[in-house]
């Protein structure tokens, strides 16, 4: 009889326990054995956090229903991400960022020729929220649930208590069969072309495995630490490393959107949960020490200096060489971290597992894939990079030495260079993204809510009368008010299906 092919996933959290999950149903009815070691002495961090409408897909592969888990995880609905005074120069102090649903294909084109037409001077409509679906339910606070007869699939992510979410999908794997142990690994032993023969735990217990998955944090025991992977920082371009976070109340309408505010030194979150909202301030500790950071998310929290717990922690931001050495495949903060602003976490974590069992199945459980895998995740990273690395590049404010040094920074990709001289030279932005091949990353759509929402335009030309800019201008000529208007009459209040959830 064959021995079963032997999984390995060392380290729990969200992305061990998501790994778990989504391995075992891809490996249902596989002659494949998975086991998770999870040490005892690290905890969970359980802050609030935010997700990219991937997530959705997760729960949906799975066949979990919202109602089941969502009021276990705290969790609430997100269709938007709103930025606060990242740009006040402009005369834009906010901006939202939606997400795409299928509603989205009446208007995105509109949404596109606008901000080209804005770019040649004419002053015509280009606020995002206006033309993305997504972003009247989040002025509305309307939860994204569709009635049945409703004829458009809605896209969008999730808030929810990262803690909690991990604790949901470790009882749900181990429901389906999944082997857990709580230990401690004490040594890791390797064969001779250095790959990993087996773990040892430190009751004595030695687990030996064909594939090993790191999900062991920022610690990275088996791919940094065992194999050697290097590690590649992006400290050039995206400098904080640092967060401090700080709960408070619940708030009475919930809103179905994160907020990320700037501030002196780096930005805030805000991420509404069911039972409290999460906050935090993510910085740089090369312009701010801990207590100034703490001071100033206090004050922007309207908060005491003793009114609230505190929690202080630090972030390696950057990639490994490669996601997959020898045979362990790197996930999570052991592989990657790229600053929580757009919430990529998780969606790179899932994104990694599911292109990871499709080259490994197509490999017939060997490395024969391993070269095309990691070319296609370290580029993923790469990009998720110079979208978050635009944020701060793009930034008008000029009251600290951070934001301008952000602001001058020319530490940049050949791939975000082309695409802000494409912009800012007045061409095609939309076949600039379809030429680099960059729509896996961050759509068409999403750039022009970036750039669009930081008013990074040229100053409106003084010879165009009104009426001209009017005949121009998509969002009047097609009605998309009334249409968006028309609606969202079909979408409940959030509070309202939340509360449903947990009857």
């Amino acid at each position: 009889m064959t021995r079963p092919h032997q999984v390995v996933i060392v380290g729990g959290g969200t992305a061990g326990w998501m790994a778990a999950n989504l391995f075992a149903h891809h490996f249902a009815d596989s002659p494949v054995e998975l086991t998770l070691i999870e040490s005892p002495d690290i905890g969970t961090v359980g802050v609030g956090e935010g997700s990219t409408p991937t997530l959705k897909r997760f729960f949906e592969c799975l066949a979990i229903p919202e109602h089941e888990w969502m009021p276990a995880c705290h969790a609430t609905y997100k269709v938007n991400i709103r930025f606060d005074n990242w740009s006040p120069a402009s005369g834009t102090n906010s901006y939202s960022h939606p997400f795409i649903s299928q509603l989205d294909v009446h208007s995105e084109r509109a949404f596109h020729v606008n901000c080209l037409t804005r770019r040649l001077g004419l002053d015509v409509t280009t606020t995002p929220d206006k033309f993305l679906f997504n972003g009247y339910l989040a002025r509305h606070a309307l939860a994204p649930v569709t009635p049945p007869h409703f004829p458009f699939r809605m896209e969008y992510g999730y808030h929810f208590d990262s803690g909690k979410l991990g604790t949901f999908l470790k009882e749900r794997a181990i429901a389906q069969g999944i082997r857990y142990v709580q230990d401690n690994v004490a040594e890791v032993h390797q064969h001779p072309d250095n790959s990993i023969a087996s773990v040892l735990l430190e009751s004595g217990q030695q687990i030996e495995g064909d594939l090993f998955i790191d999900c062991t944090g920022f610690r990275s025991l088996l791919l940094q630490q065992t194999l050697k992977v290097p590690f590649q920082s992006f400290s050039e371009n995206l400098f904080n490393d640092a967060a401090v976070v700080i709960p408070t109340a619940p708030q009475p309408v919930v809103p179905v959107e994160t907020r990320a505010t700037a501030l002196s030194h780096g930005w805030a979150w805000q991420i509404p949960l069911t039972h409290r909202t999460g906050n935090g301030y993510v910085y740089s500790s090369a312009y701010c020490d801990a207590t100034t950071a703490e001071h100033t998310l206090r004050q922007h929290l309207g908060l005491g200096e003793s009114d609230a717990d505190v929690r202080h922690l630090s972030m390696r931001v950057g990639q490994t060489q490669s996601q997959w050495a020898k045979n362990c495949l790197g996930l999570g903060l052991s592989q990657s971290f790229i600053e929580p602003l757009e919430a990529t976490a998780l969606h790179l974590v899932q994104t990694g597992i599911e292109l990871f069992l499709e080259h490994y199945h197509k490999g017939d459980l060997s490395d024969r894939y391993q070269s095309e895998y990691n070319a296609t995740m370290h580029e993923r990273v790469e990009r998720v990079r110079d979208y978050i690395v635009a944020h701060y590049k793009l930034n008008s404010r000029d009251d600290t030495a951070y934001w301008r040094d952000n602001r001058n920074n020319m530490a940049l990709s050949e791939s975000l260079l082309q695409l802000l001289d494409v912009w800012f030279r007045k061409g095609d932005l939309v076949q600039e993204i379809k030429r680099q091949g960059l729509q896996a990353h961050f759509s068409t759509s999403s750039w022009h809510c970036l750039l669009a929402g930081y008013g990074a335009f040229p100053p409106i030309r003084a010879d165009q009368p009104e009426k001209d800019a009017h005949q121009h201008d998509l969002f009047a000529q097609r009605n998309l008010a009334a249409l968006f208007d028309g609606c969202r009459l079909n979408f409940r209040a959030h509070n309202k299906v939340l509360s449903g959830h947990s009857r």
